[in-house]
């Protein structure tokens, strides 16, 4: 800097009291984690949401190298990166405490699955309501609900345990049913592009993995069904142009895990894996520093998000 100029001078001098005046204000100077001030590379994020199993360390429940899941172990893993320690938050079980926790970022001290007549939640602090008070797009496709109204006994689907989303468990609140829509919306509304920009899919029982169902393996079919769904998000505008894709296992079914947990998008690095701890409060940052809203929720704000998955982040 020369300082013999005194316009330069003078803007310097102004930017270092302006961040002097930031500081004592206790506003941060830093970026999250992988943030950017330039422009996002990702702006559409899809999750599918699977059950009950380990990545590694439970037998022939465990995912990796399982020859019931052909799909996930030799196309998936491959094409997209995976974290071999991500784990449901300690002692997370069973579903409905993870399922929040990937909303807001704690289980509210709720340790069982009940509906939301039972475990509502007052509070405005969860992902979607920050979404929609930044004006961003969101929608629920469950392989569970006709559409006709909003269900209050699947705890698979975070959102309607938000008395702000149910308008106070109103069954027929028109935010609640426009926002958490049949399964079978999803394919033309991706042919369409016509999907939200935060998309999170709720598989029934027998595609999640959670439960056998005609006899079948529990694997076998929840991997089919993978190979079925995942084709048709990836070759859609929304994933093309900015898009990500998190396949996240609730819950170990030994211990707290590490469970299965895969990304896909262009800017991921394909075939990588890490060791880095992760739970479902590192998803949850992820995507509110992908969307850019605040506050970090919970539990989020202390967990390391996914950055080192991608290439490019945000």
């Amino acid at each position: 800097m020369d300082f013999s100029r005194p316009r330069q001078a003078a803007r310097y001098l102004f930017s270092v009291l302006f961040l002097l005046v930031l500081t004592s204000c206790g506003f941060s100077t830093h970026l999250p984690s992988g943030g950017s001030t330039g422009p996002q590379h990702i702006q559409n994020v899809f999750i599918i949401m699977m059950e009950n199993h380990n990545w590694t360390g439970a037998g022939a429940n465990s995912i990796q190298n399982n020859p019931n899941a052909p799909y996930i172990n030799n196309t998936l893993i491959p094409m997209g990166a995976h974290a071999s320690n991500y784990n449901n938050p300690p002692h997370m079980h069973p579903s409905l405490p993870n399922y929040l926790w990937l909303e807001a970022g704690t289980n509210f001290g709720i340790l069982n699955d009940g509906p939301a007549t039972v475990h509502s939640q007052s509070t405005t602090l969860h992902l979607v309501t920050l979404l929609k008070n930044a004006g961003i797009s969101w929608k629920a496709y469950d392989e569970g609900t006709d559409g006709s109204q909003c269900l209050f006994i699947h705890w698979h689907v975070p959102f309607v345990f938000f008395d702000d989303v149910t308008n106070n468990l109103d069954p027929h609140s028109p935010y609640c049913i426009s926002h958490i829509r049949p399964f079978s919306e999803m394919y033309n509304d991706l042919a369409t592009n016509n999907t939200a920009r935060y998309t999170f899919i709720v598989p029934n029982d027998c595609h999640s993995m959670h439960s056998p169902c005609n006899g079948g393996n529990q694997i076998a079919q929840g991997d089919e069904w993978l190979s079925q769904i995942v084709p048709q998000i990836l070759a859609s505008t929304a994933y093309k142009n900015g898009g990500v894709l998190f396949i996240i296992w609730d819950e170990a079914r030994k211990g707290d895990g590490p469970v299965p947990f895969i990304v896909l998008s262009p800017f991921v690095k394909p075939g990588y894996t890490n060791n880095i701890y992760y739970n479902h409060g590192s998803t949850l940052r992820t995507v509110e520093e992908i969307f850019g809203v605040q506050p970090i929720l919970r539990d989020a704000a202390t967990e390391t998000d996914l950055s080192d998955l991608f290439k490019q982040f945000p």
